[in-house]
């Protein structure tokens, strides 16, 4: 028989290495490198059209090393088979330098070199130059799990790398020069501020301690970011690959901390090139079997879409002033309002609206920069502080969810001056209180004593009761919407339909809401009906989006959706599950909706989140937690109640880490993530990370009617 001689190649480019392993067909790794990258040299650089010879330019450079590694190997271009990418430093230009056949994420990348020798490895640390991740096999779910450290070099190679200059140590003589019996204790919550405060210590404290105390502070960084994976780890192997790895004074401190069996694999330094050969050889294999085809979507536009459009320029650019203007937030009853006859003003919508003008965004953060307002401010809010508004004649907030935006209200009322017109609803975080209702229904009561007494005009109980009926016919479509979305193949994008957040539209109380999702309602009825000659309901990948999107233009959603062909089938913000009001007992049914909205108690927000996953039969959830976990609506003792409500379910979660409003801090490793992700969804459904194969082909389409 002959031997199969096919070649693999797998390349990792990282943020500070360069990384790449031949394998052949039996799985033996013939040829590695592990190499530092090197910035090119300052000045113009210009373009010789000779990548192999020159390597003036960064991608110059990455084909001339690709180049002379399979040279060092014997190898030339044609000899390899297949080749897979993977990295950070993995860009579209890339293409162009390495002609790859498949690029995958560095978590997917790890996990298959680390079983590629040890096939039955359930716990995974990989740290290199730019983040930490930590993967880990969840038998209940039958899939990979993964997190990644925030936007902080703290728990990464860099760090170590700062200390070693600061210290004029080898960052590979590192481990050998440490004290282990050395308590001293180091910042691990900023990279920059703890080589500082070592580098203050190097002449008064002995160099083995001082180098004790920075592999000491890397290991608890590492599990700062990314151990809440491990929490169930103790005493079991866990395998620790990455440049890091190297450092041993890192793994004692891991394994000291942890409790687990700390295993650095022989191939550490170029696991996730090792891995990505190994998934060259697979894909190899999989050649002609793959479908990999987005899902497609009934074409036509939505005049609903359109309606909304409509009514939010309406609202927010109206030069009609002979209504009064209230500011509200986004929790306040706008049937209310909208029976008062007002002009509503939702302060966070506006400051959402900015979120297509980057200018328009980085001069309001400047402005509230220089009154105070920084980063630990939401976003949302320091746009409030760094914008112009109308003076409103009244304006009205809720003490929960967000405590902060009651006080950012406070202090614009303060500001242009209306603090004797300015109300907070308290409102109590527990919807199961005996008492929850009726607090609010009296504090609805005395706002509207107060607007009242400010506008100068009274309530007409009519119109309330009217628009109660409108929310009840507005909510009764809405509803109709959601089940159809949940019992059906993908319908609309949700990289689209997240916008609509029907649950914070300050049209309930009107007509015009009750018209739009009637629209709606019938469109998704025609969009089903084209949809399910295509599609059964189990053909896709169904995801839920939590919370809000990022409003800059982040193409997140899209990516998720589009490139790696995972739909979002609903998201969180179109919920509506509370029950109808009734217009003849309006304000204690209003107090109903504001505590059956589900953002008020996070108890009550992850029952329907469960409910819901059942109901729409899906795969996945995706939490987007503006502010990194600050933000009341996605805090840390949410998402862990979270996680630990859908792991019971087998529902894994996805939490991206950004900012809605300010895309200078969005972390880069956003879209890794939700690849790895999405990969991981493809292991546990298909058999493979790269998709969908032929022999599961949707059944041939039927004819659409004539």
């Amino acid at each position: 028989m002959e031997k199969d001689t096919r070649k693999y190649l797998g390349i990792d480019i990282g943020s500070t290495t360069f990384k790449a392993v031949v394998m052949d067909e039996a799985g033996n790794v013939l040829h590695t490198t592990y190499q530092r990258t090197k910035p090119v040299d300052s000045g113009p650089v210009g373009c010789s059209g000779r990548c192999t010879s020159c390597g003036r330019c960064n991608m110059g450079a990455v084909r001339k090393t690709v180049m002379t590694f399979l040279s060092d190997a014997g190898l030339k271009p044609e000899d390899i088979s297949c080749t897979v990418v993977t990295g950070s430093q993995i860009v579209e230009d890339t293409k162009r330098v390495i002609n790859y056949d498949f690029q995958v994420s560095e978590v997917s990348a790890h996990v298959a070199g680390a079983k590629h020798y040890y096939p039955d490895v359930n716990a995974i640390i990989d740290c290199g130059g730019q983040d930490s991740k930590c993967m880990i096999y969840n038998e209940k779910m039958g899939m990979w799990l993964s997190m990644m450290s925030g936007v902080c070099a703290a728990g990464t190679g860099s760090y170590l790398d700062s200390v070693a200059a600061k210290l004029g140590v080898p960052v590979e003589e590192i481990s050998n020069k440490v004290n282990y019996n050395a308590d001293i204790e180091f910042s691990s919550v900023c990279a920059v501020l703890s080589a500082t405060s070592i580098n203050k210590f190097k002449n008064r404290i002995p160099l083995g301690d001082l180098l004790a105390g920075a592999c000491r502070a890397q290991a608890r960084t590492i599990l700062n970011g990314v151990g809440q994976l491990l929490l169930h780890q103790s005493g079991k192997k866990i395998l620790f690959q990455g440049g890091v790895a190297a450092n041993s004074a890192v793994a004692h401190y891991l394994r000291e901390i942890t409790g687990s069996e700390i295993v650095i694999p022989e191939y550490h330094k170029v696991m996730g090139a090792l891995g990505a050969a190994c998934l060259a050889r697979q894909f190899t294999h999989l050649k002609g079997k793959l479908e990999i085809k987005p899902v497609e979507y009934e074409p036509t536009k939505q005049k609903s879409a359109a309606m909304r459009v409509n009514s939010t320029r309406r609202e927010f650019f109206s030069k009609d002033r002979s209504k009064p203007t209230i500011w509200r937030n986004l929790f306040y009853p706008t049937e209310i309002l909208n029976a008062l006859g007002a002009r509503i003003f939702t302060l966070e919508t506006y400051a959402a609206l900015f979120g297509r003008s980057t200018k328009r965004i980085k001069a309001a953060l400047d402005i509230a920069a220089r009154k105070g307002f920084d980063q630990q401010t939401c976003s949302f809010l320091r746009i409030l502080e760094g914008s112009e508004h109308e003076k409103p004649a009244f304006a009205v907030s809720t003490s929960q969810p967000c405590q902060q935006g009651e006080r950012i209200f406070a202090d614009l009322a303060e500001q242009y001056g209306f603090e004797e017109n300015f109300y907070s609803l308290q409102t109590p975080i527990n919807a199961d209180s005996s008492h929850a209702v009726e607090q609010i229904a009296d504090g609805l009561e005395e706002s509207i004593s107060k607007m009242e007494k400010a506008l100068g005009k009274k309530m007409d109980k009519g119109r309330l009761e009217e628009a109660c009926e409108y929310s009840n016919q507005a909510a009764e479509y809405s509803r109709k919407c959601n089940k159809l979305r949940w019992l059906s193949p993908p319908l609309i994008r949700g990289a689209q339909a997240v916008y609509n957040s029907i649950v914070f539209s300050q049209l309930w109380g009107k007509k015009e809401l009750v018209d739009i999702q009637k629209t709606y309602y019938e469109e998704l009825l025609m969009k089903k009906e084209w949809a399910e000659k295509r599609y059964n309901i189990d053909d896709t990948h169904r995801l839920l989006w939590l919370h809000l999107p990022p409003f800059y233009d982040s193409h997140y959603l899209e990516f998720l959706e589009t490139t790696m062909n995972a739909p979002i089938v609903f998201e969180e913000t179109n919920f509506v599950g509370w029950p109808n009001l009734n217009p003849l007992d309006p304000l204690r049914s209003l107090a109903k909706k504001l505590l059956f909205s589900g953002f008020l108690d996070p108890k009550l927000r992850i029952e329907y989140i469960s409910k819901v996953a059942k109901i729409a039969k899906l795969t996945g959830c995706v939490l987007y937690t503006h502010g990194f976990g600050r933000c009341s609506l996605a805090d840390r003792p949410f998402t862990k109640r979270l996680r630990e409500a859908l792991e019971k379910m087998g529902l894994p979660l996805l939490i991206l880490e950004g900012d809605c409003m300010d895309a200078s801090i969005d972390p880069c490793s956003t879209v890794t993530k939700i690849t790895s992700f999405v990969e991981s969804l493809n292991l546990k459904k298909y058999g493979n990370l790269f998709g969908r194969l032929k022999e599961e082909l949707f059944p041939p389409a039927k004819p659409l009617p004539a």
